[in-house]
């Protein structure tokens, strides 16, 4: 289409590229609609050339984003045009405005078949594009045997039947019944014998779709794709055109590749020396060079052979070759070549004969591991993990352990779980594995599950020499200032077992190892709590008879706990105390756990269940993940209310919800032993699932999940709960089904933290692990169930205010009992704004519909970023911002009356940097931070905060940022932090004064005089 023949479409394009804005846009575009409607209501007073304009216009404005409902008639009365220019037209706005289902389709049917059948080939290519875009089941059952005779044809061009060939492949991906498996074996052989190689490229495109469902079928293709191979490694044939940097027609080649990998085996023995001999000249004539584009090209091919190779099964020379190749490019500069060599060795390591081979570049694979390219780490952690066994295990492991100090937190899980399979599985020495999960607790504890721990104790527990060994070391960390609080957990286990066995050494007397763990029980949670007072009862049965002044303490701590809001505690406070006054009996009651019987590990199990995936599995795995839930179910028959080491937590995917356990007598010995007494009649406290999994990042004190903390009585809280977060089951009262806690304060809290508990009722726990970087937020919502029966009918319907882009993984519609389940939530901020994102969740508990609307702690300060500034820095972005827009300046009145120093404090927890020293008046803040989304990308954020002595109700703001609508918005939420009371520290008696905000000139009277003048 000639511009200058479409002037009136060309005038269209300049004037919507000439709006200003978008509003104008949308009125241009609506007069566009207007007129456009008009004219096609007079259809017969259009000429074919008016028609063709006004149909290009409909094409570019729904191609600009805006919905065109009408005109449809008119575009497919085109496709009947007798000329090429109308007909053109009519096919590309047909293919691009109407679905498969559209009704208006049948309309066109005939006219499409006519044109495939008849003899114009610039029609019959306009034809087949047409129906290869649009597919769908009528146009499949009507046209597929016209579009395979054209394929099949002798006398048609090239042109037209590489287009049929790649028509015919999309109808069959959408209805496989137009191919008939055993009709088309032969045609598909014959097709192969093609010499021109766009009809040949096409054709493997579709024998790869049916071989990858009916292989069976197509046996006579295998011996066809070899020779085709053959060709094109010689260059026998091969036009100039379809060589691509001196290779030939690279993509042929892979796909004839990719279609081979789908044959169980090459039988015929002249056929698999052929295929081999291609391989091996692949292989030998594949480099790394400087074009990028050969480099694409080449790799692909070569990625490809190795594949294959793999699946063929070569023999150990070949092999050798494959893993030399890959070593070499584990070695190069460029980070995808390096990510696709480490990806292919460890697909090698499906092949146990190369393990050896592979372990030559150990030392390489370890320098990939800290690579600032963090997938290319995850290849190296991977292939480091696989190639692991016993003569290398000690050097691996130890190299994970001194990387995960530098790891970034995404990586730092898998980390832990990893370092600690390896270390159970190829253990040198008992010792040696202690030391190593000791080791991960202490560097990364946050990220250790209760499983690896647990381990470790079942370990200890079944080996008398190691109980020693195990006690000391436990001894050791607990000297350290600060530990993590799973470090308590294991050591204060170990000691309480075994820690008599130390009691000749220095440090090691039942008191001191009695003062040096109770110096840790302020600090831990209430999980924890129970551990410890499970250990001082066994303290006191190892020391018979007792020491008065020891067991005095005690018996305090005993007494002290008695009270406790938290069943569990309370009951083994009181039975423990009960139970310490049998004297000599306690050896009997509390004797030392039995050996647990063997099992295997739940970690190992997890190695074993890895595979690495050929093309055929990649295939499938792709194609069930897309039926399927990604949540992670983690299921536990009894966790969260403090219970020692239990046998595993088994992860597995959705609609998989099989439990991992193998043996509940150890699950059974391990209650009796950390519960109090075992009473079947005993009810079990509330599970707090998500600091299962959360550690001790899950919210502590009075906003944890087991205690009630008390309602606020700031009236505006109260509002928030019911309007945004209260619960109405379906067809019940109001109150069938209560939240436990605050749920305004709980999304305040994690408005300032990136962990803790979102939502918790009788049934269910919704926690919040987050990470955010820049204008990008990952967040996980944990889902636990708490109650020995599923919860079914799970909904959770995310609605993101229009500023923030959010992808939510697919949630399962079943929680099975004592499960929790993970759903990854992808975040992007596209522009400033203060609006909430709520996510709609709902579960039936019986006959009840439960329904909570929750608002996501993603709100604006997540996007900052602190940044501190000097006087050189501030002082000319600041007077470079001049005035309304850009720079506002409000007082606002009835604020939190905070010293400066807790309003700075106040400031920093929302990610703003208060710079000291630059303000002389000391009642006054210069604040400073980064400001990250899509629209705005990296923007400064300035603000002068003016506080008065006299009267610390009342403030002056002024705020600035090169953005106007970003600079309203932070100056309203840093007003909402002033004037709302802040949700960490207890509610007052009395609600605080009304907030009013009013506008002062700006030459009014401040504090700070000395800078009023730059300020």
């Amino acid at each position: 289409m000639s511009m200058s023949s479409m002037r009136g479409l060309s005038v269209f394009i300049s004037d919507i590229r000439n709006c200003q804005n978008k509003e104008l846009e949308r009125l241009r575009v609506d007069k566009e609609l207007g007129n456009i409607r008009t004219r096609f209501k007079n259809d017969k007073a259009l000429s074919p050339y008016e028609k063709k304009k006004y149909i290009w216009k409909m094409l570019y404005i729904y191609m600009l984003g805006y919905d065109v409902d009408f005109g449809h008639v008119e575009a497919v009365s085109l496709i009947s045009a007798p000329k090429y220019p109308e007909k053109q037209v009519g096919y590309i706005v047909t293919s691009s405005l109407l679905n498969e289902n559209h009704d208006f389709l049948r309309l066109a049917i005939n006219t499409v078949r006519n044109d495939i059948i008849g003899r114009n080939e610039t029609f019959q290519c306009l034809a087949l594009t047409m129906v290869g875009n649009i597919g769908g089941r009528e146009f499949a059952e009507s046209l597929a045997p016209d579009v395979q005779k054209l394929l099949l044809s002798s006398s048609c061009r090239p042109l037209v039947r590489k287009k049929a060939a790649l028509c015919l492949l999309r109808l069959y991906r959408k209805n496989p019944d137009v191919v008939n498996v055993d009709g088309w074996a032969d045609r598909m052989a014959q097709l192969l014998d093609e010499r021109d190689l766009g009809v040949l490229t096409s054709s493997m495109s579709l024998l790869v779709a049916l071989v990858s469902n009916h292989h069976e079928a197509y046996w006579s293709c295998l011996p066809k794709c070899v020779k085709i191979l053959e060709r094109l490694a010689r260059n026998q044939d091969i036009p100039q055109e379809y060589t691509y940097y001196g290779i030939p027609s690279p993509w042929l080649q892979v796909k004839t590749m990719r279609a081979l990998q789908y044959f169980p085996t090459v039988e015929d023995p002249n056929t698999r020396k052929s295929l081999f001999e291609v391989l091996q000249r692949i292989l030998m004539g594949t480099d790394v060079v400087k074009n990028v584009n050969k480099n694409n090209a080449s790799h692909a091919v070569l990625f490809e052979a190795l594949a294959l190779v793999m699946h063929l099964d070569a023999d150990k020379e070949m092999m050798s070759q494959c893993v030399a190749l890959l070593g070499k490019f584990i070695a190069v500069r460029e980070p995808n070549i390096r990510y696709l060599g480490l990806e292919n060795m460890t697909r090698m390591l499906m092949v146990t004969d190369v393990q050896d081979i592979i372990k030559r570049h150990q030392a390489q694979i370890i320098t990939s591991l800290k690579d600032p390219d963090i997938s290319i780490r995850r290849r190296a952690l991977d292939l480091l993990y696989g190639m692991c066994d016993i003569s290398n295990a000690k050097d691996i492991v130890e190299e994970l352990l001194q990387y995960l100090t530098t790891a970034e937190f995404a990586m730092r899980e898998e980390l832990s779980l990893k370092a600690a399979i390896l270390a159970e599985k190829f253990a040198p020495d008992l010792s040696w594995y202690v030391d190593v999960i000791l080791q991960l607790i202490d560097k990364a504890g946050d990220f250790v599950s209760d499983d690896i721990w647990f381990r470790v104790v079942q370990f200890v527990t079944n080996n008398e020499d190691l109980q020693p060994y195990a006690a000391a070391k436990a001894r050791e960390y607990l000297d350290k200032p600060a530990i993590h609080e799973t470090m308590v957990k294991v050591s204060a286990y170990i000691l309480g077992e075994f820690g008599h066995l130390l009691a000749r050494r220095p440090g090691c007397s039942p008191n001191e190892i009695f003062n040096i763990i109770h110096e840790k029980l302020p600090t831990v949670s209430t999980s924890t709590i129970s551990i410890l007072l499970s250990t001082y009862a066994k303290i006191l049965m190892h020391t018979q008879p007792p020491d008065p002044e020891l067991q005095n303490q005690i018996w305090t701590i005993f007494k002290k706990y008695e009270s406790s809001i938290e069943v569990e505690i309370q009951q083994r406070a009181v039975e423990y105390f009960t139970l310490s006054r049998k004297g000599a009996d306690l050896m009997d009651i509390l004797a030392e756990m039995p050996k647990f019987p063997e099992r295997q590990s739940a970690l190992i199990r997890k190695a074993e269940d890895t595979e690495v995936d050929t093309a055929e599995q990649s295939a499938i795995k792709l194609r069930a993940q897309q039926q399927s839930s990604n949540a992670l179910v983690v299921t536990d028959q009894s966790y969260g209310n403090g219970t020692p080491p239990r046998s595993q937590l088994s992860l597995v995917k959705i609609p998989s919800m099989s439990s991992n356990v193998d043996d509940s007598s150890a699950d059974q010995r391990l209650s009796q032993e950390n519960g109090a007494l075992s009473r079947e009649d005993a009810v079990p406290p509330p599970a707090d699932i998500v600091s299962d999994l959360l550690g001790p990042l899950a919210i502590e004190g009075p906003l944890s999940s087991n205690v009630h903390p008390q309602p606020s009585t700031d009236p505006g809280l109260e509002d928030i709960v019911v309007e945004a977060t209260a619960i109405v089951p379906a067809g019940e009262q109001a109150d069938a089904v209560e939240p436990i806690g605050n749920i305004a304060e709980r999304f305040h809290v994690l408005c300032v933290k990136d962990s803790g508990v979102l939502y918790e009722d009788p049934n269910i726990q919704i926690g919040i692990k987050s990470e955010w970087r820049a204008h990008h937020g990952h967040l996980v919502l944990f889902l636990g169930n708490k109650i020995t029966s599923p919860l079914v009918s799970v909904q959770a319907i995310i609605l993101p205010p229009t500023h923030l882009k959010m992808e939510l993984s697919l949630v399962p519609e079943t929680i099975p009992p004592r499960a929790q389940v993970q759903c990854p939530l992808e975040i992007i901020n596209l522009r400033p704004s203060r609006d909430v994102a709520v996510v709609d969740f709902s579960y039936k508990f019986g006959n009840n519909m439960v329904n909570a609307k929750l608002r996501l702690p993603a709100v604006l300060n997540k996007f900052l970023q602190p940044i501190s500034v000097s006087a050189e820095e501030f002082f000319p972005q600041w007077k470079s911002l001049i005035g309304p827009p850009l720079k506002l300046q409000e007082v606002v009145r009835g604020v939190r009356p905070l010293p400066v120093l807790e309003l700075a404090n106040l400031f920093n927890s929302f990610h703003l940097t208060v710079s000291p020293g630059l303000d002389p008046n000391p009642n006054n803040l210069v604040v400073s931070t980064t400001f990250f989304s899509e629209s705005t990308r990296a923007m400064l954020c300035l603000m002068r905060i003016e506080t008065d002595p006299a009267d610390r109700t009342q403030l002056r703001m002024t705020v600035a940022s090169g953005d106007p609508t970003l600079t309203f918005e932070l100056k309203e939420f840093i007003k909402e932090q002033l004037i709302v009371l802040p949700i960490v520290t207890r509610a007052p008696t009395q609600a605080p004064p009304v907030a009013q905000v009013v506008s002062i000139p700006a030459a009014s009277t401040d504090p700070g005089a000395m800078l009023a003048a730059l300020l």
